[in-house]
């Protein structure tokens, strides 16, 4: 690991008393690990690195201190600095956020998503990208956004949870447990905050006991089945959904709201009629 590069957004190790298993933990604490472009830069380039690497097996994704990731950096502008090209125009932003998605995918050894704390929009996306997604019992997982400024960049909710649940999330914006998410078959398993770092790091090990020249096609023979049910085609077609969306009134209000108001009061009053996020205990 003496060529990895000195990142800022992102810390990359391997776990203590391992082997074959590269970890990279999402790395800002204050802003609860949200995705801003510098930062996933960094992911991807740490995730191409091991990828290449004939030592690494199988990869960790972590989140640093309280959260996995509570989303994406609306501070910031998506549209700049992004880390790898989409063609531009509407919607450009969900393409580009699908095209991460199955930028992970394709990487030929496995992915394991490890969660704790806020897992919200943006890092749902993230999560759900990942092969494996062990989460903890206490875990928040949701998408907020749907209740202020759009669907989903990447809308995968149907397939992983079926429709029922997917439907559900999708019209309130709610977030699940890390029991609740295991449940309903967004996450492989759900174990107390305190477990999840030693389940991660036995299934990790476990992943990585199978050669990689056969790993890669045990885990692209899952996808090929997904690709042929018609998901790629699928989550495709609903960025234009997406970008369609970020059109309507409420959407171009809240928008204005957050530059009027700042992005903490815009998020306050997303939530209130709701009283949960950071509105919790708030509603009477």
């Amino acid at each position: 690991m003496s060529d990895t590069p000195d990142y800022k957004y992102v810390i990359v190790d391997t776990p203590p008393g391992t082997e074959h298993i590269r970890r990279i933990t999402l790395n800002r604490p204050e802003a609860r690990n949200a995705l801003s472009n510098a930062l996933r830069g960094e992911l991807f380039d740490a995730l191409t690195r091991a990828d290449q690497d004939r030592s690494v097996r199988v990869m960790i994704i972590r989140g640093n201190e309280k959260a996995f990731s509570a989303g994406y950096d609306l501070k910031t502008n998506v549209t700049k600095g992004q880390p790898y090209y989409t063609a531009g125009g509407l919607a450009n932003w969900p393409r580009h956020v699908l095209e991460g998605c199955f930028y992970i995918w394709d990487l030929a050894k496995p992915v394991i998503a490890q969660v704790t704390g806020y897992c919200l929009a943006g890092g749902m996306e993230l999560a759900q990208s990942c092969d494996l997604i062990y989460v903890a019992d206490d875990a928040k997982i949701g998408y907020p956004p749907v209740r202020s400024i759009s669907p989903p960049d990447n809308q995968f909710f149907p397939w992983v949870m079926g429709m029922r649940k997917g439907m559900e999330m999708m019209l309130t914006g709610d977030s699940m447990t890390g029991i609740e998410a295991a449940e309903c078959g967004f996450a492989n398993a759900s174990v107390p905050a305190d477990q999840l770092e030693a389940k991660v790091l036995e299934m990790a090990a476990r992943v990585a006991k199978v050669p990689p020249d056969l790993q890669q096609f045990n885990k692209r023979s899952v996808h090929r089945q997904m690709d042929i049910m018609g998901i790629r085609a699928a989550l495709r077609a609903t960025t234009e959904i997406q970008g369609l969306a970020s059109f309507t009134e409420t959407s171009q209000t809240w928008i204005k709201s957050i530059g009027e108001q700042g992005l903490t009061t815009a998020l306050s009053n997303r939530d209130a009629d709701f009283g949960d996020y950071r509105e919790t205990g708030k509603k009477e």
